[in-house]
C-alpha cells in the first residue's frame, strides 16, 4: 500500500503535465488570425508613407489611418534595392476587395527583385505607437513606390 501511493501522485503529475502541454499552444501551431474588417483594410493605393522596423515588421499610413504588418518570417532585404514595399493580396481580395491587405492568409510584401514575404497580421495602430516605431525604422519610403497595376499571377 505504501508504494501504491507514491506510484498515484507520479501519475496524477504526469496526467496534469500532459493536460497543461495540450492546453498550451505550441511554438509551431499558428495562432488564429483576426483580419480586419474590409473598411479597415489597407488600401495600397492610398500609401503615404512606409517604414521597416525589423525584419518582421512594418508600418504603413494611409491618410490618416496607421497600420501595423508583422510578417510570418524574418524578411531582412524588405524596402531595400531600390526601395519600396509591393503589396500583393490574396486571390480573394484582389478581386472582391479592390486589392486591399486585410491581414488574411496569402497575402504577401516584398520589394523590387526580393521574393515576397507572408504577411502574418495587419492591425490598426494609433499615431503615438506609429510615430514610436518609425523613430526606431531601419528604411522608410513614401506610397509613390506602389505599382499602379497589379502584378500578374
Amino acid at each position: 500500500m505504501k508504494t501504491l501511493i507514491p506510484i498515484l501522485l507520479l501519475a496524477l503529475t504526469a496526467g496534469a503535465g500532459v493536460a497543461q502541454a495540450a492546453e498550451t499552444p505550441s511554438a509551431l501551431t499558428p495562432l488564429p488570425r483576426t483580419p480586419l474588417h474590409t473598411s479597415d483594410c489597407i488600401d495600397t493605393s492610398q500609401i503615404n508613407e512606409w517604414h521597416i522596423v525589423d525584419a518582421r515588421t512594418a508600418i504603413v499610413r494611409t491618410g490618416p489611418k496607421r497600420y501595423l504588418v508583422k510578417l510570418q518570417s524574418e524578411c531582412p532585404r524588405l524596402g531595400m534595392s531600390p526601395p519600396g514595399l509591393i503589396f500583393r493580396p490574396n486571390r480573394s481580395n484582389a478581386v472582391v476587395n479592390q486589392g486591399r491587405i486585410c491581414g488574411e492568409v496569402g497575402e504577401t510584401v516584398r520589394s523590387r527583385n526580393q521574393p515576397p514575404c507572408p504577411i502574418e497580421s495587419v492591425s490598426k495602430i494609433d499615431k503615438p505607437r506609429f510615430d514610436e516605431l518609425s523613430a526606431h525604422a531601419m528604411r522608410h519610403g513614401s506610397g509613390a513606390d506602389q505599382p499602379t497595376t497589379m502584378p500578374a499571377h
